[in-house]
């Protein structure tokens, strides 16, 4: 099977779109559940991984044609997807959100240099400075609220991990996209993702149990919004379009959050987060744009 990346069209603008939006949402359903981070991290994905396993099950003779390496990518694919949920929600705790925002919004800075560096993909000059303009943005989004201390720094090297482990998701699924249905490959992954999650939940104690029908009713949203019309959209780009194209859309993430954060719980952005915004949108409209234009890539064979 062989297939060649085009450039980027309207409806793949309208799936980074709704992508963008639905994990827009995710913050303030987790501020709004008020529960443990694994707890929310476990949820998410396994009530997301319960809704996509049946049509994987469909695809059991695409699964049961992969060989070794290709279902080690795909655990290790959960693995980094565990980490990712695993290091960033705790880390909202232990710094600042600010801080904690402006360093996982960095993945797309990791997915460039990864596609560059080990995946051997051209990223484009534009692209980086797209990538500049709208990490800017995000600092003053964020208003640039870091603090000094071995707490807060313990949260911020947590956010960075996220961030790392993020765009090596994303790279790994942009190559097991290009072979795999996206049912196979999402409901494999969020498995194992969820497995990830449970270990490491009971390993260190979190309650799974004894929540509120409002929290369980949260971690059900949370799966249909940010994970199933968030993530599996994403993943559903990865086979179309660079995982770097996919990491810098999702920049526009704190727009979405601080919108809904206004609309929830009242909370006005001050006028440096406004023009941070603009920034961060110029600075996606840029990357993208600019990484898009390229020639496609030789088929895989």
């Amino acid at each position: 099977m062989s297939v060649a990346r085009a450039g980027i069209r309207p409806r793949h603008v309208a799936l980074l779109v709704l992508g963008v939006v639905a994990v827009s949402t995710s913050a303030p359903l987790i501020r709004l559940a008020d529960a443990p981070p694994l707890a929310v991290a476990f949820y998410r994905n396994a009530f997301a991984a319960a809704a996509l396993l049946p049509f994987a099950f469909l695809h059991r003779r695409e699964l049961a044609g992969l060989g070794a390496r290709r279902w080690g990518a795909l655990g290790l694919a959960g693995a980094l997807l565990a980490i990712h949920f695993a290091a960033w929600i705790p880390s909202v705790t232990l710094t600042t959100v600010a801080a904690s925002t402006v360093l996982v919004t960095s993945q797309s800075v990791w997915a460039a240099l990864g596609a560059r560096v080990v995946l051997g993909e051209r990223v484009r000059r534009a692209a980086f400075a797209g990538i500049a303009v709208a990490l800017v943005g995000a600092v003053l989004i964020s208003g640039a609220d870091f603090v000094l201390s071995t707490r807060a720094f313990a949260g911020d090297m947590l956010a960075l991990l996220g961030a790392v482990t993020a765009a090596g998701y994303l790279l790994t699924g942009s190559r097991l996209r290009r072979r795999l249905s996206l049912a196979a490959y999402a409901g494999v992954v969020y498995g194992v993702c969820s497995v990830l999650l449970l270990m490491a939940a009971l390993v260190i104690g979190t309650p799974l149990s004894g929540f509120e029908p409002k929290v369980w009713l949260l971690f059900a949203l949370m799966a249909a919004g940010p994970q199933i019309l968030g993530h599996t959209v994403f993943n559903y780009l990865l086979r179309d379009l660079d995982a770097t194209v996919v990491a810098v859309a999702i920049m526009g993430e704190p727009i979405g959050a601080s919108l809904l954060a206004l609309a929830l719980f009242g909370e006005v952005p001050p006028w440096s987060a406004v023009i941070g915004g603009a920034l961060v949108l110029v600075g996606i409209y840029v990357a993208v744009t600019a990484q898009a234009r390229r020639p496609a890539e030789a088929p895989v064979e």
